[in-house]
């Protein structure tokens, strides 16, 4: 049975790091399930610091800053893979686009969590009707 592999761009999304900030070795070749595993399990000093001081890909740089992966886009970061130093930067001195795209990003949760409580009730009608019928 063939070695299960994953290419570097996996592993790194998977690792939750930026993959242009890794290794040199780390980019070059496919990584086995196993040596992820140990990635995972006993990460080397490399992994440690880019988890901790960055730089961060789009995904984390968007949940660090409390913000989607659009409202980064929308502000011209798409790309940007920025440093946890340059994150609480921003968190310390909001820019415009920021303060906009949180308080969008708040809107966005409250109405998803009314609309999860609408649809939790409906559930419970439903059921409390069902069990209506039955009897």
């Amino acid at each position: 049975m063939s070695e299960q592999n994953m290419k570097p761009a996996t592993a790194a999304k998977k690792l939750g790091i930026y993959l242009q900030a890794t290794p040199e070795a780390f980019q070059a070749e496919p990584i086995t399930r196993e040596a992820f595993l140990a990635l995972q399990q006993t990460p080397p000093e490399w992994l440690t610091e880019l988890r901790l001081n960055g730089p961060h890909p789009r995904t984390e740089v968007a949940r660090k800053l409390g913000v989607s992966a659009s409202g980064l886009a929308r502000a011209g970061m798409a790309d940007a893979a920025l440093t946890t130093a340059e994150i609480k930067e921003l968190l310390t001195n909001p820019p415009a686009w920021l303060v906009t795209e949180r308080a969008t990003q708040a809107e966005v949760r409250a109405v998803n969590q009314r609309t999860n409580e609408r649809n939790e009730g409906r559930k419970i009608l439903a059921a409390e009707r069902a069990a209506e019928e039955q009897k």
